[in-house]
């Protein structure tokens, strides 16, 4: 059973990738396309549910091998399934937000060529996130951490037409590819200390390397190996500095900035920090690190928000700022609260983009803010569902999003490490900030005088399909595979949090699966002293900073945007006077220093290569003599260098495939 819930959407994925396609001959038309993946992801989505049951109120556990790859050594290199109470949330917030983005999509892509190659990805997607989350060794969680980030590059590149989507899928790959370094470093210490992949076995091991120093250092081992492996993290959750990828990836479709950048691939860090939280709780300094980028990831990216004229742009910084939240509880040793965040936050996340996606297709697929407004008399489902969203995501009581995010709050309060201060400021900034660029994004959209009239896009649209739009521009409700999978969410954005704040962050929910040292660090100690029921926390919610902070945003932003438009407009003349905005603007200067230090830097280095290397040596001495053969080989290797890079990494792959093989036979 536990095997049909990753492979049912590979199977659907590779049927509709193969015969949906160009590469197996078109065989299967949209509907059919569209009907195997959404079977598979419905299948997925029951059998997890069904394993969340048996794991929670049955106590069910599972953790054993399912196939043994190969051994090299005594390293054993397997796949294998632990299922325990944070795998089983995990599945069912992939499986329940995927199958919503299936049916959107249904929707969204309508007028789409490329629709069952996205159906096709979008399924490869949640295989992969599936493996990772249900990994029980650090070898298959990096298949699956791999494989997200192969499907993520392949949608932001999805209009492959497109040079931004180009660009943008580009740097989303080389910014991962960084933060994978440090990862498989990490892997390769504990690989190297413990001689095993497995969790389990890594774990019973940790007690006799908690004092061993890093070979040449002062530095623990454990602490090396937890910035590693974070390091992993904040390329995947686009932690600062790594996170110049997220709001270029806005390039792809937007149920992919649903599904991917808001629900689960950026969770996958999250998710694997608590994972491995028995080693995080060896190393304060480890932690103090997280706590530190978390908190400046929390309330700069959350900054930038503020200036953002594209919807989806707006929506990207909140992600980041949430993934910031996240991350600051896990420095703050509440991994359940960061893990309860991440998945309330998937949920009203998912139904921000989805809910974005719905206006952009009644805007004739025009992003820009600056074209929007009214929407609500055109859009009442739309703008209801928003409006739920945005409330759960501002941190109002009683909204899923209030318990998660309050709860952070309180736990980097009671905190010991260093870094305390800041992140606390951080955290509580941010909540100000988050409210007035929601509320800034929903006052223009849903409210504010109509400018449809001005969209470029809405005039001169003639439909292909013979849809008969209105041709006066005018928006107007999506159709119910739009509409129902926004309704779905939105429940789940409402009251989740209620339902889930008790056994999850005090009940045994995550007993045995997440351990915290609470002598060392006692921020959940003193949560629960503090929190007693959900009626309570709401109700105190109501007395404290964070809900006056909140308000205060959402009233900041009505004023600016709906009573006196000219405030801000005086206020972005003064910034830029002052060369603010210009710095807002550049994003603080991080992809510049990228494109310009890093890359530019490279390619000097190359180009030095080549001018001794390849002019010298190899044209001067070896080629004229030998370019007959040359010329044979050449027509041979022509073959691999196609300049994709999917085809690379194919190749890559066999030849680690290859390679391992051969060490195997060796070994025998």
């Amino acid at each position: 059973m536990l095997l049909a819930v990753p492979l049912a959407p590979l199977a659907g994925s590779a049927l509709a990738g193969i015969f949906g396609t160009a590469f197996g001959g078109n065989k299967f038309g949209r509907g059919v396309s569209h009907s195997v993946t959404i079977f598979g992801v419905l299948l997925s989505f029951l059998l997890s549910a069904l394993v969340f049951q048996s794991v929670v109120f049955e106590g069910a556990r599972f953790d054993q091998t399912i196939y043994e790859w190969m051994v090299i050594g005594g390293l054993k290199m397997e796949i294998g399934f632990l299922i325990d109470s944070i795998t089983a949330m995990m599945m069912c917030v992939v499986t329940f937000v995927s199958l919503m983005v299936h049916i959107y999509t249904i929707g969204y892509m309508e007028e789409d060529d490329g629709y069952n190659r996205f159906f096709s990805y979008i399924s490869l997607f949640t295989f992969s996130m599936l493996m990772l989350v249900m990994s029980n060794n650090l070898l298959q969680l990096f298949f699956g951490w791999e494989a997200v980030g192969l499907v993520s590059y392949l949608l932001i590149g999805f209009y492959f037409k497109k040079p931004t989507a180009i660009f943008a899928n580009m740097k989303a790959f080389i910014v991962n590819r960084v933060g994978d370094f440090g990862f498989i470093v990490g892997i390769g210490l504990i690989a190297a200390y413990t001689g095993t992949f497995n969790y389990t076995e890594i774990f019973a091991k940790l007690p006799e390397i908690e004092s061993t120093l890093m070979p040449g250092t002062g530095w623990l081992l454990v602490t090396a190996i937890g910035i590693c492996l974070f390091i992993g993290a904040m390329g995947k959750s686009a932690q600062f500095p790594l996170h110049a990828w997220l709001p270029d990836s806005m390039e792809g479709p937007t149920p992919i900035s649903a599904l991917i950048h808001a629900a689960t691939m950026v969770t996958a860090g999250i998710f694997m920090v608590s994972r491995m939280s028995p080693l995080y709780e060896l190393s304060d300094v480890a932690l103090n690190f997280i706590l530190v980028i978390g908190a400046i990831t929390a309330l700069f990216m959350g900054i930038l928000g503020v200036i953002q004229n594209d919807i989806k742009r707006v929506i990207a910084y909140s992600t980041l700022s949430q993934l910031g939240y996240m991350t600051v509880a896990l420095g703050a040793s509440a991994y359940s609260v960061a893990v309860f965040h991440l998945m309330t936050h998937a949920f009203f996340k998912a139904l921000l983009f989805l809910g974005a996606g719905s206006v952009i297709i009644g805007m004739h697929h025009n992003q820009d803010i600056r074209w929007m407004g009214g929407v609500r008399k055109y859009m009442p489902i739309t703008w209801i569902t928003f409006l739920l969203g945005n409330l759960a995501l501002i941190g109002t009581p009683f909204f899923s999003g209030f318990y998660s995010k309050d709860a952070i709050i309180e736990a980097v309060k009671a905190s010991n490490l260093p870094a305390t201060g800041f992140a606390t400021f951080a955290v509580m900034a941010g909540v100000f900030i988050t409210a007035f660029y929601s509320f800034r994004l929903y006052w223009i959209v849903f409210h504010g005088e109509e400018r449809y009239d001005q969209n470029p896009d809405a005039h001169h649209h003639h439909d292909d399909h013979g849809h008969g739009h209105e041709h006066d521009g005018k928006p107007h409700e999506s159709p119910w595979v739009v509409t129902v999978p926004l309704l779905l969410l939105a429940i789940p954005s409402v009251v989740i949090g209620a339902m889930a704040l008790m056994p999850m962050l005090f009940g045994d929910f995550f007993k045995g699966v997440i351990h915290v040292d609470a002598a060392k660090h006692p921020a959940m100690t003193h949560l629960a002293d503090s929190i007693h029921g959900w009626v309570g926390m709401a109700l105190h919610g109501f007395q404290a900073a964070p809900f006056w902070l909140a308000l205060a945003g959402v009233l900041v932003s009505y004023v600016f945007y709906m009573v006196k438009p000219e405030i801000p407009a005086a206020i972005m003349a003064f910034s830029k006077k002052i060369g603010l905005y210009q710095v807002l603007e550049g994003k603080y200067g991080v992809d510049w220093v990228y494109e310009n230090v890093f890359a530019r830097g490279a390619r000097m280095f190359g180009t030095a290569f080549w001018r001794a290397g390849d002019q010298a040596i190899i044209d001067g001495a070896v080629v004229n003599g030998s370019w007959k053969v040359i010329g044979k080989l050449a027509s041979v290797v022509r073959w691999f260098q196609s300049g994709y890079i999917y085809h690379y990494a194919l190749v890559m792959i066999l030849g680690v495939f290859v390679l391992m093989t051969y060490f195997v036979w060796l070994n025998k």
